[in-house]
């Protein structure tokens, strides 16, 4: 849904990325700066519910993954190893956003529900990414869903900021039923998109 943006802020990002290379930065080491960086904001603020400032540090760092990916484009870089790396470290930077708020929700919540919303949001945003990655392995085209990485990161990222601007400790949890849920859906998704696909290309082979 957010991908329009890119272009936007890839043009925003490009003299920083220019820079980095000029000094001999290489696109795995800002990969690499970038998870610690968001890893740190969601493990150290937010579970002593400083989600404002959290919010804004794993913002400042989720850039780098657009900043890595121009580097690597603009050196011509053709090895498959940035794109793996990459991917391992959303998936680490990911799950330490959740675990920090399940943290969080785990002394403040006293019924626990928001606990369980952010383990949930955990799954499904790694079986998310996992069935497309899967199902491109096997050939399918599964760009498909109405929350990919940018979507949850956005949203998430929002609600915890704003409940704590507004005072509105509510729109967090509303913001991760709807992750939750958003997720759910983008999951069956890419299940259904990858059958159709499969069922297809097996009446062609018969």
């Amino acid at each position: 849904m957010l991908e329009p943006l890119r272009a936007f802020f890839t043009k925003v990002i490009s003299p920083i990325a220019n820079l980095l290379i000029r000094l001999g930065v290489s696109p795995d080491a800002v990969t690499l700066v970038g998870t610690i960086g968001v890893c740190a904001g969601a493990l150290v603020f937010f579970p002593q519910g400083k989600l404002l400032v959290g919010a804004l540090v794993i913002t400042a760092f989720v850039f780098s993954d657009l900043i890595d990916g121009h580097m690597a484009r603009t050196i011509g870089r053709t090895d498959k190893f940035g794109a793996f790396w990459d991917s391992t470290l959303d998936r680490i930077a990911d799950g330490a956003i959740f675990i920090g708020l399940a943290l969080y929700f785990a002394w403040e919540d006293p019924d626990k529900v928001d606990l369980v919303l952010c383990l949930v949001c955990l799954l499904m945003g790694g079986v998310t990414s996992y069935a497309r990655s899967r199902g491109e392995t096997l050939g399918y085209s599964v760009k498909v869903g109405i929350a990919e990485r940018a979507d949850r990161l956005v949203l998430i990222l929002v609600a915890a900021g704003f409940s704590e601007i507004f005072d509105a400790p509510i729109l967090l949890p509303i913001g991760l039923w709807a992750l939750a849920i958003a997720s759910t859906i983008t999951v069956v998704q890419r299940v259904w998109v990858v059958r159709k696909q499969a069922m297809a290309e097996a009446r062609t082979t018969i």
